[in-house]
């Protein structure tokens, strides 16, 4: 067998990694994937529970869309979207305006999630310089907000590992607390929320609107922040200071919608629609890179006119519109609607919650499981009862994934919070096995390190 590991230390830069941590723990190189399992070349196997990054929603080499790439491959495989359509583009875009909030009615292809965000900021702009509203050059984004790693989208990021050295480069961007309900400073409850950390956005509001012109957030989950989950009072809250000050709301869906917090999108579930929302990851269950933006007919004829008049929006992605990933995509809505997916998450989530809880509750390390549909999040703290944090040096969710990956599970975690995301095809035994794996970890983990830092 030829040492790919070797091959690929030599030559590749892995994402979202300290490339001396590789010294220690090699590159598992993956041969093939059925379902929620993953396999190596030396015929190790993992459970997947996180999606391969949140995008695996159908679980890997799913029959049916494995069939629809074949179908499609014999037809196109991609056009110029430039004056050149395709009949999957065509057909996803429809599909996309009747299961999205109501006035969402253009679509915007592109080909990554950050592509996306950029998109959106762009479009939010321009349309308020076309209509002269030239003080309009601001963004407001909240704390620990994640929404991608181009300069556009880094400047409404909020974490500093990814965007502080690149601060000098990026956009002016007004920064508000975000809801943090495990530590709310109003002594509010997930279940008795009234969303008063709200007065910091309003706040800003009022007293800037007339240079703001979005605001951008993460629907109901801040995924990257450790899967904060918050009130959709917050949102509903927010569409109506957007909609009192002619302030854009953007939301970005790329991580949890199509049925990932239990309703095919987020914002459903505080029944708003926003200006524009970012679609990316699950629309293509993680088989091609895509992405799109929805936006409405009022922003879309701001740039209708005839070309002299310099009102186009000239933004473009080689692989817009791809006929593959729009391919992929319509089969993924199909089974989405056949199959009953979104009920059938309702019923797990609920039990990968129940579980996790009861294994949680004599585990003096575990400050808080959080849970919303196919999401479980589980905060590890040095003291649950002051909800102390461990320093970001101790790495204890990194040491702790290491664990478990010698065990067959893949629980990449965030700072100190490891999460559950895995593909919807899960099935109850798998489940078990998945939060089993878990814990047994973290008790690994604790029983020999009792001096953390």
């Amino acid at each position: 067998m030829k040492d790919y590991v070797k091959r690929d230390l030599e030559y590749i830069w892995h994402p979202c990694a300290q490339m001396k941590d590789y010294e220690e723990l090699n590159p598992i190189v993956i041969e093939r994937g059925e379902g929620v399992w993953l396999y190596d070349i030396h015929g190790n196997k993992y459970l997947d529970c996180i999606s391969s990054w949140w995008t695996n929603t159908l679980g890997h080499s799913n029959k049916r869309i494995n069939k629809a790439i074949k179908n499609q491959i014999d037809e196109i495989e991609h056009v110029i979207f430039a004056n050149f359509s395709n009949k999957p583009a065509i057909d996803l875009a429809e599909k996309l305006v009747s299961i999205t909030p109501e006035g969402l009615n253009k679509v915007f292809y592109s080909d990554n999630g950050s592509s996306a965000v950029e998109i959106a900021l762009k479009m939010s702009f321009h349309y308020n310089m076309q209509r002269n509203k030239t003080k309009k050059k601001k963004f407001v984004a909240l704390s620990d907000a994640y929404h991608g790693e181009t300069l556009g989208a880094l400047s409404v990021c909020d974490i500093d590992a990814f965007n502080m050295i690149y601060k000098p480069l990026l956009l002016d961007t007004l920064r508000i607390d975000g809801p943090d309900c495990y530590r709310c400073k109003y002594g509010c409850t997930r279940d008795k929320c009234s969303a008063r950390c709200f007065e910091a956005m309003e706040k800003c509001l009022v007293e800037n609107h007339e240079e703001i012109s979005a605001v951008i957030v993460e629907p109901m989950v801040q995924g990257a922040a450790g899967m904060k989950i918050y009130s959709p009072i917050y949102l509903k809250k927010l569409r109506n200071l957007c909609d009192k000050y002619d302030v854009h709301l953007i939301v970005d869906e790329i991580a949890m919608g199509f049925g990932r917090t239990g309703e095919m999108f987020a914002c459903n579930h505080a029944d708003i629609s926003p200006d524009f929302m970012c679609l990316s990851k699950g629309i293509s269950a993680g088989y091609m890179p895509m992405s799109v933006v929805m936006t409405t007919n009022e922003i879309y004829n701001c740039f209708y006119a005839d070309y002299s008049e310099r009102k186009s929006f000239l933004h473009s992605h080689t692989y817009a519109g791809n006929a593959m990933a729009c391919a992929i995509a319509l089969e993924n809505l199909k089974i989405f609607e056949e199959e009953n997916i979104i009920e059938n998450n309702k019923f797990k989530g609920r039990l990968i919650e129940k579980l996790t809880i009861e294994r949680g509750k004599n585990c003096s390390h575990i400050g808080e499981v959080r849970s919303i549909g196919m999401i479980t999040a589980i905060e590890i703290v040095k003291d649950r009862g002051t909800k102390e944090r461990y320093s970001w040096q101790s790495r204890v969710g990194y040491k702790i994934y290491k664990i478990a990956l010698k065990k067959g599970l893949l629980l990449r975690a965030i700072g100190d919070v490891l999460y559950f995301i895995p593909p919807y095809v899960i099935s109850k035994d798998e489940i078990e096995f998945m939060i089993d794996i878990c814990f047994e970890s973290i008790e690994e983990y604790f029983k020999y390190n009792f001096k953390i830092e």
